[in-house]
């Protein structure tokens, strides 16, 4: 025979004091990351861009009409880049999930670019 017994469960909406720590705890490693991003700018933008920067700037540096190039201007462009790069997946994306897939192929990118008029520069790619 067995006994069961009851035990209270404190809800996160009583608790006020809980809430407003969690939100303070937000709010002071927002306050930090912005600090970071106060310092030095190749060691911060370094941990902010997740495409390699030093490929970039070789990349801008090939366009015979750059000589130099700025590690801000460095960074804003694989900022960019990593944002077009996310925009269209998730376009493509859509157009896999209709085809109940989840690997994105090639059609599902000529279609995104089709429909969206931001993609337009794209077409016959």
């Amino acid at each position: 025979m067995a006994a069961t017994v009851a035990v209270p469960v404190a809800s996160v909406e009583s608790d006020p004091d809980r809430c407003g720590a969690e939100e303070e705890a937000r709010e002071n490693e927002a306050e930090e990351d912005g600090n970071q991003q106060a310092g030095p700018i190749s060691t911060s933008q370094s941990r902010l861009a997740k495409l390699p920067l030093a490929r970039i700037k070789a990349l801008m540096k090939a366009d015979p009409d750059v000589s130099l190039a700025s590690q801000e201007s460095v960074f804003i462009i694989a900022k960019a880049t990593e944002l077009f790069v996310e925009m269209i997946a998730k376009d493509a994306l859509v157009y896999a999930q209709q085809g109940k897939r989840k690997t994105l192929q090639r059609k599902d990118l000529d279609n995104a670019i089709e429909a969206i008029d931001e993609f337009a520069f794209l077409e016959g790619m």
